[in-house]
C-alpha cells in the first residue's frame, strides 16, 4: 500500500506498467464507480458520464462482466429501438466492512458491492475507554460478522475505519491516529485492527461522513461543499473539486478546533475558545444544565429536549439555542468566505436535531456572518445519512482503494 500524491489516501500498490495498460485500468476503474454509484445504468449512460466512446465503454463493461464485478439486469424499452439492457453492480460479488470508531465503542457495518448494507454489530457502552479497549470492542464485532457470514468473509475488499482524530499516512502506507480531544497518545492504526491479509484503512470520521454523502447523499454532484458532522465532537469534510480534501498531513478539515472566542470556554482539545467549546453537545447540554434545568442523558433525547424548550418559549432554553445557531453560523460563515461551497451539508446527531425545525435559522445565521456574494452562493441541506454515515463512509474506504489500484488485479474471488 503506498500513498496518493497530494491527498495522504492510502491506495493498493500496482507494479508499474505501460501508458497505455494504465490507461485502460483507469477507464475500468472509471466504468465501474460510474455503474456503482448509479446502481443501475445502460451502456450508453456509462459511455456519456465517463466521457468514453460507446465502443471502449461496451468492451469494458464485458470485461467486468467476465471478471464478475457487474451484471446485466434485464431490458428495458427505447423509443422505436431495440430494448436497452440495464447495467449494474454484481452485489454477491465482494463485501466490504466499515467501522465509526468513538471512545465509548465502536459501531461496524458490513455492505455488499452495491453498497446495500448486509449487517451490523455494536461493541461498547456508556463509559470513556482507552483505545486498547476499543481494539478489543473492534476485534469483537468483526469476529461477530465472520461468524455470521462465513461464507462471504472470502470476498472482503478490506476494512475502513472512521476514527476520532487526525490520521496521519506515512509514506510506506503506515497509519497513525492522534486524538488530541480524547487525550490518547498517537495510535498505531494496526493496533486497533490487524487482519491477516486484509487492508485495513482508516481516516477522520467527519471525513468518512462527507465521502458518504458524497457519494449517495446530499453532497453528490458537488464540486465545492462544506459536510458539518456535529456530535458530541465536531468536525468538517471540505470537498474541493469534487474530491475531500486532506490537506499535507492529513489534518484539513479540524474545523471543531478552531478557534472562535479567544480565551473563552475550554475545549477538550486543551485550547480555549475553539467551536467544539460551543457546539458539541457536551458544551450545549451541559450550558443548559448550568442554568438549572433538569433533563435525562446526554444523547438525541437531550437535545430534542432543549429545543422543545425553546420553541415552547422557555427563556434559558431559547437563549441557549440561540447562541448555538449564532456560533454555527458564524463558525460556518467563515468556512464560506474561505472555501465558497456551493452546498454546505449538517450531519451528525446533533446537527440532524437543529436541522429537524432550525434549518432556516441556521441558514439565516451563516448568511449574516459571511460576505453576502458568497452567502448568497450556497445551498443548506440536511445530511441524507444519520447515524450510519461514518460507517458507510469508512466502508467506501477500501472500494475506492480497489478502484484506485484496479478492480480486475486486486479483487479476490468468490
Amino acid at each position: 500500500m503506498s500513498v496518493e500524491p497530494g491527498s495522504g489516501r492510502p491506495v493498493l500498490s500496482l507494479p508499474e506498467v505501460s501508458t497505455v495498460t494504465t490507461l485502460r485500468q483507469r477507464n475500468r476503474a472509471l466504468v465501474l464507480k460510474e455503474v456503482i454509484l448509479a446502481q443501475e445504468t445502460t451502456r450508453a449512460n456509462i459511455a456519456r458520464d465517463s466521457g468514453l466512446s460507446t465502443a471502449s465503454a461496451g468492451n469494458l463493461v464485458a470485461e467486468l462482466i467476465t471478471a464478475g464485478l457487474v451484471e446485466e439486469r434485464g431490458l428495458v424499452s427505447s423509443r422505436g429501438g431495440r430494448p436497452i439492457t440495464l447495467i449494474g453492480p454484481r452485489a454477491e460479488s465482494a463485501i466490504t466492512i466499515g467501522a465509526d470508531i468513538g471512545e465509548r465503542g465502536v459501531a461496524v457495518e458490513m455492505f455488499d458491492l452495491a453498497m446495500t448494507r448486509i449487517d451490523r454489530e455494536f461493541r461498547g457502552g456508556v463509559e470513556e475507554e482507552d483505545p486498547e479497549r476499543i481494539g478489543v470492542h473492534l476485534h469483537e464485532a468483526l469476529a461477530a460478522l465472520h461468524d455470521r457470514n462465513p461464507d462471504r468473509w472470502p470476498t472482503l475488499l478490506g476494512v475502513g475505519l472512521g476514527l476520532p482524530g487526525v490520521v496521519e499516512t506515512a509514506s510506506d502506507g503506515t497509519q497513525m491516529l492522534y486524538a488530541q480531544s480524547l487525550g490518547w497518545p498517537p495510535v498505531a492504526v494496526r493496533s486497533l485492527c490487524d487482519l491477516d491479509g486484509v487492508p485495513v484503512l482508516a481516516e477522520n470520521g467527519a471525513k468518512m461522513q462527507a465521502r458518504a454523502e458524497l457519494w449517495f447523499g446530499s453532497a453528490r454532484g458537488a464540486h465545492h461543499a462544506l459536510i458539518a458532522l456535529l456530535g458530541r465532537g465536531v468536525g468538517l469534510g471540505i470537498v474541493n473539486a469534487g474530491q475531500v480534501a486532506h490537506g499535507a498531513h492529513s489534518s484539513a478539515g479540524e474545523w471543531g478546533h478552531m478557534v472562535i472566542d479567544r480565551g473563552d470556554r475550554v475545549c477538550r482539545c486543551g485550547n480555549r475558545g475553539c467551536v467544539e467549546a460551543y457546539v458539541g453537545s457536551d458544551a450545549i447540554l451541559s450550558a443548559w444544565r448550568e442554568t438549572g434545568a433538569v433533563f435525562e442523558g446526554t444523547g438525541w433525547r437531550a437535545m430534542g429536549d432543549l429545543i422543545a424548550a425553546a420553541h415552547r418559549g422557555d427563556p434559558a432554553a431559547s437563549t441557549i439555542v440561540d447562541d448555538v445557531i449564532d456560533c454555527l453560523g458564524a463558525a460556518l460563515g467563515g468556512m464560506v468566505n474561505l472555501t465558497g461551497p456551493e452546498r454546505i451539508v449538517i450531519g451528525g446527531w446533533v446537527g440532524l436535531r437543529l436541522m429537524e425545525s432550525l434549518g432556516d435559522r441556521l441558514t439565516a445565521a451563516v448568511r449574516k456572518h459571511s460576505l453576502s456574494r458568497p452567502g448568497d452562493q450556497f445551498e443548506l441541506l440536511v445530511a441524507k445519512f444519520g447515524g450510519d454515515a461514518v460507517a458507510t463512509g469508512s466502508a467506501l474506504l477500501p472500494l475506492e482503494a480497489l478502484i484506485a489500484a484496479d478492480p480486475m488485479s486486486e479483487r479476490r474471488s468468490p
